[in-house]
């Protein structure tokens, strides 16, 4: 067989892998690694920095005898290159323990850790995750931080157990399809909500895990406070501090909630369970918030969640985080200086819409985002973009404003309504009256600073091999590699065929001349 109709598998013994600080060997062996996940690494030790330093602070306000730093479990470490990264590049930290289930993982761990020269502040272990950290609920660690290959649920139990009073939560869930209403019954399974399918799956996504760690933290009486909470590539990742006090836990009900969402027009609503009095006791609200026909466009609604409500971010600690962003050296630094300040930008209203569907709706051609916010802003309203859509209106203003929005503009280009099917939610929507005041003009807050800035907000798929990867397999990229085996793989490959088809066609003449 010639060498253009074969070429040979990439061999991956013996690599060198440097990212930040560390630098790790990985041989062809069944060991989890996926560089596309730096931005994830790297979005972590800026986020440590910043609370290793805070914490320190904190114990010396209260007197308490100082510690010699931070205690970190990272309770799937897979080759290790996390804890290493941690190690090497975070200050203050005293104790890492770097667990994995398996042996070959571990093995791993143990040969990477002694190439950093990180044994003083490393500890290999070869445990199962969750009851490791059930053997750790009185010692306790600093931070947790929790990176599975798909859903996060199974060690939630033991992690919000084992982790400090003010100590820090990271976990990371990767199973979008379920989190984003493709499979609403699994969702219920795995993290006691009904997921949606919206335009706003992704924010919706985030605020199902903070429900989720937020019910697993209350039944030991603690409550969680989001740090930050992003939604990047194909994962969502959260940074939640968990602090202890059985009263604070009743506020749950006041920031978890059910979300309706609309079949028709898709207008969502979102309600708590509960309303607390200024006197500080509870009351339970009547259910639902909405009829059974959508005020908007008269269609029925869909019922999701519970869902958290509450702030997804801490902005102060978002703000410490970008003014100290600059001294650290991440390989990802561009494209978290650009995420951060969206967040930064970000209402604390739950949930958004799209302007592509909101307009799609009523089958009316699209108007530039600066002139859906200006109007919006016009109207005395906020606006802003969320972070994980690069066309998404997130606000506070009600769906009567924002329908009355696009109606004035589809009077402005008016669409061919005789061809709208009459049960359509664009009719209903388009024969409703305006009553808001709408302008387009161009207001001075519709470009946001981070847009001015031309700072890198939202990313393309980064590499060809984008994606979570594959279950325990050691999935190096090595881009080069994989492009130059594949354009070998496929040069001239039309010409092979024609080749292959005039062969074919002489044979076939040859046959039938011998017949």
């Amino acid at each position: 067989m010639s060498s253009e109709q074969c070429t040979k598998k990439i061999k991956l013994e013996n690599t060198t892998i440097k990212e930040g600080e560390a630098e790790i060997l990985l041989s062809n062996t069944n060991v989890f690694y996926n560089p596309v996940q730096e931005f994830n690494r790297d979005l972590s030790i800026a986020v440590l920095k910043i609370y290793a330093k805070a914490r320190s602070e904190e114990v010396s306000k209260k007197g308490v005898p100082k510690k010699d730093g931070i205690t970190i479990l990272e309770a799937l470490s897979a080759t290790g290159l996390r804890s290493i990264r941690y190690a090497k590049e975070v200050q203050g930290i005293k104790q890492i323990v770097a667990n994995d289930i398996s042996i070959k993982a571990v093995e791993s761990i143990k040969k990477n850790v002694k190439h950093n020269e990180v044994e003083n502040l490393i500890s290999p272990s070869h445990q199962d995750a969750t009851l490791l950290m059930y053997q750790y609920r009185k010692e306790q660690f600093d931070v947790i931080d929790l990176d599975p290959y798909g859903c996060p649920t199974i060690f939630l139990d033991g992690a919000v157990q084992c982790v400090s009073d003010g100590g820090m939560l990271m976990v990371t869930a990767t199973d979008m399809a379920v989190l984003a209403g493709n499979s609403p019954e699994t969702c219920y399974l795995k993290y006691g909500a009904i997921s949606l399918k919206s335009k706003a799956c992704h924010e919706m996504a985030l605020r199902i895990l903070l429900q989720t760690i937020a019910s697993h933290a209350a039944r030991y009486g603690r409550y969680i406070v989001p740090v930050l909470s992003i939604s990047v590539d194909f994962y969502i990742r959260v940074f939640v501090k968990i602090f202890s006090s059985q009263i604070k836990c009743k506020d749950n009900a006041t920031k978890i909630g059910m979300v309706y969402q609309c079949t028709g027009c898709e207008s969502l609503n979102t309600q708590s369970l509960c309303y607390k009095k200024p006197s500080g006791s509870y009351k339970i609200l009547s259910s639902p918030c909405v009829d059974q026909l959508c005020e908007v466009c008269k269609h029925k609604q869909y019922a999701g969640g519970p869902i958290w409500l509450d702030a997804l971010h801490d902005q102060t600690f978002i703000s410490e985080l970008l003014c100290n962003l600059q001294v650290m050296k991440l390989g990802t630094l561009k494209r978290i200086e650009g995420v951060l300040n969206v967040i930064h930008e970000e209402l604390d209203t739950p949930l958004y819409y799209t302007l592509d569907r909101l307009m799609s709706i009523i089958r009316c051609h699209t108007p530039s985002i600066l002139m859906f916010r200006s109007a919006l802003l016009n109207a005395g309203y906020k606006v802003s973009y969320s972070h994980a859509n690069k066309i998404s209106i997130k606000t506070d203003a009600p769906h009567q404003v924002i329908w009355d929005i696009v109606r004035t503009w589809e009077k402005d280009h008016p669409i061919k309504r005789d061809k709208l099917p009459s049960d359509s939610p664009a009719l209903c929507i388009l024969n409703t009256p305006i009553t808001t005041n709408v302008s387009f003009d161009i207001h001075p807050l519709a470009n946001p600073a981070s847009r001015q800035k031309h700072l890198t907000r939202f990313q393309h798929n980064p590499t060809i091999c984008w994606g979570p990867g594959t279950r325990a397999k050691t999935i190096v990229d090595l881009e080069t590699k994989v492009k130059d085996e594949k354009r070998i793989k496929n040069q001239n490959k039309n010409a092979k065929k024609e080749k292959l088809q005039t062969t074919n066609n002489s044979e076939d003449m040859q046959t039938d001349k011998i017949n």
